[in-house]
């Protein structure tokens, strides 16, 4: 059995009581007081979450924008230094090898963040399509930590703890400056639907951030787990690889065609195909579900048209904000209008749902 990994902050979450599950290979904390607690806790207030199992690579030298432009989706031509772009890294099918976050941290430097599952896999592909480009390439997770602080009060407490003015920091942007004392990049970015900064630190520095957040925020920051981070960024209609996206499910399909420049000069891979896919009309598409019959809607469980398997769904729950049952689901464009009512099979039996337009959450978050 292999062994599994754990962050710099696993001590910390077995002293918050915190229950451990196996997430990608990681020893993580899904939940602390409870899921639901942890939720409304980032909705109304603020939560901190361990990300440190999340990857980092660093891609730098002449050919760094060719690079990620050949590797990625999006255009990262007119990206600034300090800017943080969303972007897929693609299969030459169109599928997903994996979504992340691009940080250009200086001129022909570039932190890409990628998911902690897909660490090993992710390297690998870099590694075997950067050959003909003049750039190094370094993997610097192991010895980088992250924290997230998500919420309407995230702003409030993490002030306490910097001289950097956070509220210069716009939205999907970063500056360095000292957090607790400690040499920190803090972007304007999270998972959830709300507003909040991530905190990237050197592994050692990890735990004492974690505290001082927690004692900083004494009354209105919760811990949060796994579980709140998953509810949090399905109501925000935020896309969770190997659900809403894999290497069969490609970034047209998933909604996501405004993170894919089509038009741009550079050819990616996956290109040609998400062309053609573009060209002759979308086969499938991820669309919102409301349950109308009594039953939750679970990754995996069939979506049907008149008995007809018509898809799947890729996140399915209960959503604390809106208090409703709800459902992510790829199915076939013919039936995916807004309004049409369809079956999700649960435990063998037909309950009633209707296609709905996500996001689920209708709130200004940043």
């Amino acid at each position: 059995m292999t062994e599994l990994k754990r962050t710099p902050l696993y001590d910390a979450h077995v002293e918050l009581g915190a229950k451990m599950v196996d997430f990608g290979g990681w020893e993580m904390p899904v939940q602390y007081s409870g899921i639901v607690k942890e939720h409304h806790a980032v909705r109304n207030a603020a939560g901190l979450f361990d990300v440190s199992h999340m990857g980092e690579f660093v891609i730098k030298g002449p050919d760094a924008l060719k690079a990620i432009q050949y590797l990625l989706t999006a255009d990262f031509s007119h990206q600034q230094v300090g800017q943080c772009m969303y972007a897929m890294m693609c299969y030459p099918s169109g599928g997903v090898v994996d979504d992340l976050i691009v940080y250009k941290t200086g001129d022909d430097e570039y932190m890409l963040v990628v998911n902690a599952g897909n660490i090993e896999k992710d390297w690998a592909w870099i590694q075997d399509h950067i050959k003909d480009f003049n750039v190094e390439v370094k993997d610097i997770s192991d010895r980088t930590g992250e924290v997230a602080l998500q919420g309407p009060k995230a702003l409030e407490v993490l002030q306490q703890l910097t001289d950097v003015n956070l509220d210069g920091i716009k939205p999907y942007w970063f500056t360095r400056g000292d957090v607790a004392g400690k040499p920190c990049l803090i972007s304007r970015t999270g998972y959830t639907g709300e507003d909040g900064f991530e905190v990237y630190c050197d592994a050692g520095d990890t735990r004492l951030i974690w505290d001082r957040i927690l004692e900083a925020g004494k009354g209105i920051v919760e811990p949060a787990g796994l579980g709140a981070r998953d509810s949090l960024r399905f109501e925000a209609k935020m896309p969770l690889y190997g659900h809403e996206l894999d290497e069969n499910i490609t970034p047209l399909e998933a909604l996501l065609g405004k993170f894919v420049a089509l038009d741009k000069e550079e050819d990616f891979i996956g290109k040609a195909a998400l062309l053609k896919q573009k060209q002759e009309g979308v086969p499938r598409k991820v669309r919102g579900l409301e349950m109308i019959g009594r039953g939750i809607a679970r990754a995996g469980y069939p979506v049907k048209k008149d008995g007809q398997v018509i898809g799947h769904i890729t996140s399915g729950m209960p959503a604390p904000t809106v208090g409703k049952n709800l459902g992510m689901a790829l199915i076939k464009s013919e039936f995916a209008e807004i309004g049409t009512e369809v079956d999700v099979e649960i435990r063998g039996k037909d309950v009633k749902a209707v296609i709905i337009k996500p996001p689920f959450l209708q709130k200004g978050a940043k």
